[in-house]
C-alpha cells in the first residue's frame, strides 16, 4: 500500500508552525502582565517568579504577628492591610489582632466611626486584653452601653490587665453606672489590691491611702505609708528609665524628718510623689478626654462633671459621683490617684481656701491638700 509523504502535507508543519507562534504570544501576555503589576520585574526580571507568592502563610502571619506587637500607630498596620488581598486577609487573622499592642489600638475621638467600632470589636473577640479594655471604657463612658462596656474590662481584668482592674476598681469606688447605694468599697480594694500586685502606680497610691484611712479595708497607717512610697519610688524609677538623662537632686533620695514634700523634704516620703512629669495617659483615656472635650456634641449630661485631672477623661455618670476638694470646692476627683497627680501638676498652685461652699448633697466628699500640704482625709 502507497502512502503520501513529503509535500503531500503541507498544512501539517504550518499548523505546528501556529502552534508556537501561539505559545509565543501567550507567553509575552503573561509577561506583560507580570511586568505591569510588579514593575520591577521588568526588563531582565522579566517573567521571574514572584516570591512573595510563595511564601507559605505560616510565615506571613509570624511576620504580620511581629508588626501589630510593635506598631507605633494604627496607620502602620492599616498600611499593611491595604498593600494587597493576601496581607488584608492575613492581618485580619485572629492569631495576629491577638497581639495586638496599645499603640496599634490608639484610635482617636476624631476618627471614631463605625468601621473603628467594628474592628476594635474583632480585636476584643480574639481575647485581645488591650481592646477590650479600651473598647470597654468607650462603651462604659461614652456610648452609654454600661453592661457592655463593664463586662469588656472584666474581661481584660481576667488576662491580669492592669489598668482594668484599677478602672473597675474606681467604677467599684464610685458606684459608677448605678446609684450611691452600689459602691462596694470592699470590692474596690480587692481590684486595687490586684492592680498594685501587677505594678500599677496609681492603684499603689490608691491602695496606700484607702490603707491610711481605712476606707473599705482595716486602718493601717504603717502599711499605707509603705505602698505611698513604693508608688512614688516606681513613679521616679518609670521617669528615669523613659528619659535617663533626667536629673534627680540627692535630697529625693535622703531621709527628712519632715513627713510631706515641702522645702527641705524628701518627696519620696510624700502622699503625692515627686515633682516629675506625669506618665503618657492611656491611649483610652486619651479617647475620653478627646470625646468630651468637644461639650457641644459630647456632653456627659446635665449636671455632670469630668475628673479635674487633665489625661483621666473619666466623667460622671450620675450627679455629684465625684468627691471634690474641701478646700476650694473648685475640683472634682474619680479616684485619689488623680488627685494626687493633678495635686501636684496643677492645683498646687491654685487651690486657696475659700468660704464653705453649700452642701449639695450628702456624698463623700475627699478633703483635699491645701496649699500647706496637708494630707487627703475622708469625711
Amino acid at each position: 500500500m502507497r502512502t503520501r509523504r513529503g509535500m503531500c502535507y503541507p498544512k501539517a508543519a504550518e499548523n505546528q508552525r501556529d502552534r508556537l507562534l501561539k505559545r509565543r504570544k501567550v507567553e509575552q501576555i503573561d509577561c506583560r502582565k507580570k511586568s505591569r503589576f510588579s514593575p520591577e520585574f521588568d526588563g531582565e526580571f522579566a517573567g521571574r517568579r514572584d516570591f512573595f507568592d510563595a511564601l507559605p502563610d505560616d510565615l506571613v502571619l509570624c511576620v504580620l504577628c511581629k508588626l501589630s506587637s510593635t506598631a507605633r500607630c494604627p496607620a502602620d498596620f492599616i498600611n499593611v492591610l491595604t498593600t494587597c488581598k493576601r496581607l488584608n486577609g492575613l492581618g485580619l487573622n485572629s492569631i495576629v489582632l491577638s497581639k495586638a499592642c496599645r499603640k496599634m489600638l490608639a484610635v482617636t475621638a476624631k476618627n471614631w466611626s463605625e468601621p473603628a467600632h467594628r474592628f476594635l470589636k474583632l480585636c476584643a473577640d480574639t481575647g485581645n486584653a488591650e481592646a477590650c479594655y479600651t473598647l470597654g471604657m468607650i462603651r462604659f463612658y461614652c456610648l452609654h452601653n454600661r453592661g457592655s462596656g463593664a463586662s469588656l474590662m472584666a474581661k481584660a481584668a481576667i488576662a491580669s490587665h492592669a489598668p482594668a482592674l484599677y478602672s473597675l476598681a474606681v467604677v467599684q469606688f464610685n458606684g459608677s453606672g448605678g446609684s450611691k447605694s452600689d459602691k462596694d468599697l470592699r470590692a474596690g480594694v480587692a481590684l486595687c489590691a490586684r492592680a498594685a500586685f501587677l505594678g500599677h502606680i496609681d492603684a499603689l497610691r490608691e491602695l496606700g491611702h484607702c490603707l491610711q484611712d481605712g476606707y473599705g479595708v482595716k486602718k493601717n497607717i504603717a502599711e499605707g505609708r509603705r505602698f505611698l512610697i513604693q508608688a512614688n519610688a516606681r513613679e521616679l524609677a518609670s521617669v528615669l528609665v523613659a528619659c535617663p538623662s533626667a536629673v534627680v537632686p540627692q535630697s529625693w533620695l535622703a531621709w527628712s524628718p519632715h513627713r510631706h514634700g515641702g522645702e527641705g523634704g524628701c518627696p519620696l516620703l510624700s502622699d503625692f510623689g515627686c515633682n516629675v512629669p506625669s506618665p503618657a495617659a492611656h491611649p483610652a483615656n486619651q479617647f475620653l478626654t478627646e470625646w468630651f472635650a468637644d461639650r457641644t456634641g459630647n456632653v456627659p449630661g446635665p449636671g455632670l462633671r469630668l475628673c479635674s485631672h487633665s489625661s483621666c477623661g473619666r466623667p460622671e455618670t450620675r450627679r455629684h459621683e465625684f468627691r471634690r476638694c474641701s478646700v476650694c470646692g473648685a475640683v472634682n476627683y474619680c479616684s485619689r490617684a488623680c488627685q494626687a497627680l493633678d495635686w501636684k501638676l496643677r492645683h498646687k498652685a491654685e487651690c486657696a481656701p475659700v468660704e464653705r461652699w453649700a452642701e449639695e448633697d450628702d456624698d463623700v466628699n475627699v478633703n483635699v491638700a491645701g496649699a500647706g500640704g496637708e494630707p487627703m482625709d475622708e469625711r
